[in-house]
């Protein structure tokens, strides 16, 4: 059931699904580990990555007004905490943003995004 326009007035945001994925030249495993761990600390948000050692992909929900918003932060994530996280010097090469009920309603469907692995940090 989508919120009626008066609840979202009063809420001022909404939740969306991002997926965010990077690439770039190899770096070694452990070190990828050890950023990503340290990015899901530093944004608490985080619900899952899975990595090799030339990609990975960040999957989380923020709190947003609208799309826009919400992608503008996931566009940023990588490099805000690249330093901080000591996170690969790789490129986004993919974002989703989608809405909660769209999200729902795809995993529903069963055509969603394939299942997370358990919360955490893995590889693919």
């Amino acid at each position: 059931m989508a919120p009626s326009p008066q609840s979202e007035e009063r809420i001022g945001s909404r939740l969306w699904h991002i997926t965010l994925s990077v690439a770039g030249r190899e770096a070694p495993l452990a070190e990828v580990r050890s950023a990503l761990e340290q990015l899901a600390h530093d944004h608490p948000f985080l619900l899952t990555s899975r990595y090799a050692n030339d990609h990975a992909e960040i999957r989380y929900w923020e709190e947003a007004e609208d799309l826009h918003d919400a992608a503008a932060v996931a566009l940023r994530l990588w490099g805000e905490h690249r330093s901080s996280a000591k996170l690969p010097p790789w490129e986004i090469v993919g974002l989703e943003v989608i809405g909660r009920e769209t999200f729902h309603q795809r995993v529903a469907e069963g055509y969603g995004p394939p299942p997370a692995s358990p919360v955490g940090v893995h590889p693919f």
